[in-house]
């Protein structure tokens, strides 16, 4: 299924769209190719596994998966949000390639999760993130995402950060 969430149907623009476990293999490309940009260690076992059946590990679960896609057909963007057992959602795989930052692709994934998580009436938003992504840290706190001590931080990851949401009211 499409997302209502897209760019100007601009032949040129690129557009989001959720993810697909097709996509698999080129999100894979993405997000390994952006972990080694930027020095740190990829998971295919462990942290990163989820990306072998985005469908399975997203879309069965509660969760969602969206992907940016260029007008040339490459994913050039990710992000997930998945459920927690605590009634929050983590935000998860929000990357963007190089040649495509800087243009607000990056604000639309954002805005992206936080409307799904919201959606999914999530009490916040939580994620793991290092201090080498400085210009995603830096776009998380212009949103509002604040830090704090996590119990468990991945390996690769130094800095935690949360966005406390409102819940809607159900019922009268």
């Amino acid at each position: 299924m499409d997302t209502p969430h897209q760019q100007p149907s601009d032949d040129a623009q690129p557009t989001l769209r959720r993810a697909r476990s097709a996509d698999g293999k080129a999100v894979r490309d993405l997000v390994f190719s952006i972990l080694d940009e930027y020095g740190l260690p990829t998971d295919p076992d462990g942290i990163d596994a989820d990306l072998w059946d985005i469908e399975a590990n997203y879309d069965a679960v509660g969760g969602v998966f969206f992907v940016v896609q260029a007008a040339d057909g490459r994913i050039v963007g990710s992000v997930a949000i998945a459920p927690m057992p605590d009634g929050g959602c983590e935000l998860r795989k929000m990357y963007l390639e190089r040649s495509h930052r800087g243009c607000g692709l990056g604000k639309l994934l954002l805005e992206t999760a936080i409307t799904e998580a919201r959606r999914m009436n999530a009490t916040r938003i939580t994620l793991e993130t290092a201090a080498v992504l400085q210009e995603a840290i830096g776009l998380y706190r212009s949103y509002g995402f604040k830090p704090f001590d996590a119990p468990h931080l991945c390996f690769r990851c130094d800095q935690a950060y949360a966005l406390a949401l409102i819940r809607r009211q159900t019922g009268p």
